[in-house]
Formats: C-alpha cells, sequence, structure tokens
C-alpha cells in the first residue's frame, strides 16, 4: 500500500456558517465556511413555510372531495 498519498486529517476542523453559528467537525481541510447550516436551515429550524400560490392546494383539496371511489361509483350505477 502506498504510503503518504491520504491528505491530512484535523479532527477539529472550524466550520463558520454565513448566520454566525460555529461548530466543529472532522474533516480534511482546518477551516470551512457555508452558506447555511443545521441551525438557520428552514427545515431543520421549524420556520418552514409552505407556499399556496393561487389557491392550488384548495383546488386540490375541491377536486379529491368530488372525486368518488369505484365501489360508490358502481353502487349508483347499480341503483
Amino acid at each position: 500500500m502506498k504510503t503518504e498519498i491520504h491528505p491530512k486529517y484535523f479532527p477539529e476542523a472550524h466550520v463558520t456558517c454565513a448566520c454566525g453559528n460555529t461548530f466543529t467537525v472532522g474533516s480534511t481541510r482546518e477551516k470551512i465556511e457555508v452558506e447555511i447550516c443545521s441551525n438557520c436551515h428552514p427545515f431543520y429550524s421549524g420556520t418552514d413555510k409552505v407556499l399556496d400560490a393561487a389557491g392550488r392546494v384548495e383546488k386540490f383539496k375541491a377536486r379529491a372531495a368530488k372525486r368518488v371511489s369505484p365501489k360508490k361509483a358502481a353502487k349508483q350505477e347499480a341503483k
């Protein structure tokens, strides 16, 4: 096996986010700068918002409410 082909490993690499959050991880880079982290990401921070453009959710719910299951449709045709 070849020696000295692996990069140097930093067990306490410092990560800095654009929001100001800092933490340490193991990496082959000593300092890492990221734009978004788990502290400021909307999905992980709980501030995720569902945008309803032009009432699409209501339109879908209305279509789903109108839809009749195949069993009910067969009973209605039999009557």
